[in-house]
């Protein structure tokens, strides 16, 4: 039986997962995080993206994550993410066209946008589309 250490996934709405993990791989503010049992303490912020769990027994999931932070304590990983779900939940078509839109408004080049929102929503949806490709390749 391999090492596990306790994860939470928790959005401002509810609790998404809550169980035993043997890796946790999260896109945080400096890059790449791989969190395995025993890992040292850390604090730091998520970016919008994929979070990959491996279960007991090698089995993985897929989570969304739009932000946030992680807290990892030797037995402990909690994510507290500002919106999260199951990637297998993401509704690909909506995605798309929420990316298409906000593509379309930033290059509209209007000056009543506010392209601070704009950007902020086309690298949600961007993450959003590479969350289910990373579900697809797991699966």
């Amino acid at each position: 039986m391999a090492a596990t250490v306790h994860c939470s996934i928790v959005s401002a709405e509810r609790e998404i997962f809550f169980g035993a993990v043997e890796m946790v791989v999260a896109s945080g503010t400096d890059g790449e995080l791989g969190i395995f049992p025993g890992h040292t303490p850390l604090l730091t912020g998520v970016k919008p993206g994929p979070v990959r769990l491996r279960l007991e027994g090698g089995v993985e999931e897929v989570f969304f994550a739009s932000g946030g932070y992680i807290e990892v304590q030797p037995n402990a990983v909690t994510i507290l993410a500002d919106t999260a779900f199951r990637a297998d939940d993401i509704d690909e078509a909506a995605a798309i066209e929420a990316q298409q839109k906000a593509a379309r408004e930033l290059a509209d080049n209007r000056a009543d946008i506010d392209f601070g929102r704009v950007s902020a929503d086309l690298a949600e949806q961007a993450a959003m589309l590479r969350t289910i490709r990373k579900f697809r390749e797991q699966r």
